[in-house]
C-alpha cells in the first residue's frame, strides 16, 4: 500500500501570521510520515471553523509552537497506511486532529479518530463533527441540560449567532432537549433560519435591542443559559440579560477577546462563567465513543440536520476564510482536495 502514496501532496500553508493572503496553497508539500501509533489519511472533506482563523492571525499560537503552519482541525477520508492495530488501509474515518488544510493527514490513533458511521457520508461527517461536538458536550456537559418530556420544559436558553454553524447546531440540541430557546442574529434572513433550527423567539441583532428584546421575552427573568461564541461586542450584554443563579458560556472570540473581568461583577446575581474547549470533554476513548455516539444517532434520526454552507476547492480556502470572518455564510463551509 505504501507504494500507492505518493512523496509531495497539495497542502495549504501558513508561513508568518496575518489576513487571509497569508494562506498559501502549495502543490509540492512532503506526505507526512507515519510513526508508530499513527494512521496516514487521505482527505475528502475538510471541516473550516473559526478557530482555524485565529491560528491563522496569531490570536492563537501554533500547535506546534512555531511557522509554518498547516492549520486545520477535522476532516474525513480514508486511511491509506496505518501502523495502528485499530485501523487498516481502506478504512473510511472522520477525525479530529492539527494539519488537516491537506492532501494527507497523519493522525494519532488513539486520539479522537473513528470508523466512518453506516448511512453517513464522508462531506456530512467532516461538516458535523468538530461543531457538533462542540454544541453537544457544551449543552449536556457544560450546561447540564437533560432532555425533557415535554417541549420547551427546560430552562430559557440564549444562542448568539444562531445562524451559523455551531450556532445553529446549539439551538437544535437545544431544541431536542426541551429548553426555550432565544437565538440572536444578524438581519430577518438570518433569523428566520434560526426558527428554522427551532428557536421560539429570535432578535435580529442589527435592528433590536438585544438586552431589552430578551428582557421583554423572559417577562424581566432573563435567560438561565447563554451560549455565546462573538465574544467582545456581546459579553457586557449577557451580564444584564443573564437571570439569576444563570450560567454564560463563552466559547468564542468572532468579534474579539472578552475583555478581562472584574470578578465582583458576577456577585449581583450570583452568575457562574464557563470558558469550555471541546477537547477537554473528549479526552478518553470512552468520552469519544460516548459523544460520538450520541451525535451521530441525534443526526441519523434527523433530529439534528447539517446544512452545509458551502464546498470550496482546497485552492480557494482564502475565499472560505473571507466569507466565514465577514458573516457571509449560514451553516458549514467545506474544503474539498
Amino acid at each position: 500500500m505504501a507504494s500507492e502514496i505518493p512523496k509531495t501532496m497539495s497542502g495549504v500553508v501558513i508561513e508568518k501570521p496575518g489576513g487571509v493572503d497569508v494562506l498559501q496553497y502549495k502543490t509540492d508539500l512532503p506526505v507526512p510520515e507515519i510513526k508508530e501509533g499513527e494512521v496516514l489519511v487521505k482527505n475528502e472533506y475538510i471541516g473550516v471553523n473559526y478557530i482555524d482563523t485565529y491560528f491563522r492571525t496569531g490570536l492563537y499560537p501554533p500547535s506546534t509552537g512555531s511557522y509554518p503552519l498547516i492549520t486545520g482541525k477535522e476532516a474525513a477520508g480514508t486511511v491509506v497506511a496505518s501502523k495502528s492495530p485499530r485501523f487498516s488501509p481502506g478504512d473510511r474515518v472522520v477525525y479530529l486532529s492539527d494539519a488537516t488544510y491537506a492532501q494527507y493527514t497523519t493522525v494519532s490513533a488513539a486520539r479522537a479518530v473513528g470508523p466512518l458511521p453506516e448511512r453517513i457520508s464522508s462531506e456530512t461527517a467532516a461538516a458535523a463533527l468538530l461543531q457538533g461536538l462542540t454544541a453537544l458536550t457544551f449543552v449536556r456537559e457544560a450546561a447540564g441540560i437533560e432532555q425533557k418530556l415535554g417541549i420547551s420544559e427546560g430552562p430559557w436558553t440564549l444562542v448568539h449567532a444562531a445562524a451559523g454553524g455551531t450556532g445553529s447546531l446549539l439551538v437544535q440540541i437545544l431544541s431536542v432537549m426541551g429548553a426555550k430557546v432565544i437565538a440572536t442574529a444578524g438581519g430577518k434572513e438570518k433569523c428566520e433560519l434560526a426558527r428554522c433550527s427551532g428557536a421560539q423567539w429570535t432578535v435580529d441583532s442589527k435592528s433590536e435591542n438585544v438586552v431589552e428584546r430578551v428582557k421583554d421575552i423572559t417577562n424581566g427573568k432573563g435567560v438561565d443559559v447563554i451560549f455565546d461564541g462573538v465574544g467582545k461586542a456581546t459579553f457586557d450584554a449577557d451580564l444584564e440579560i443573564i437571570a439569576r443563579k444563570g450560567l454564560i458560556v463563552s466559547f468564542g472570540n468572532a468579534s474579539g477577546k472578552v475583555d478581562p473581568l472584574d470578578i465582583l461583577r458576577l456577585g449581583a446575581k450570583n452568575v457562574k462563567v464557563m470558558r469550555p474547549v471541546l477537547f477537554g470533554y473528549i479526552v478518553t476513548p470512552e468520552e469519544w465513543e460516548r459523544w460520538t455516539t450520541e451525535l451521530f444517532e441525534l443526526i441519523k434520526s434527523e433530529k439534528v440536520k447539517i446544512k452545509v454552507h458551502e464546498v470550496y476547492p482546497l485552492e480557494e480556502v482564502a475565499r472560505a476564510h473571507s466569507d466565514l470572518e465577514g458573516r457571509k455564510t449560514t451553516g458549514k463551509l467545506l474544503l474539498k482536495v
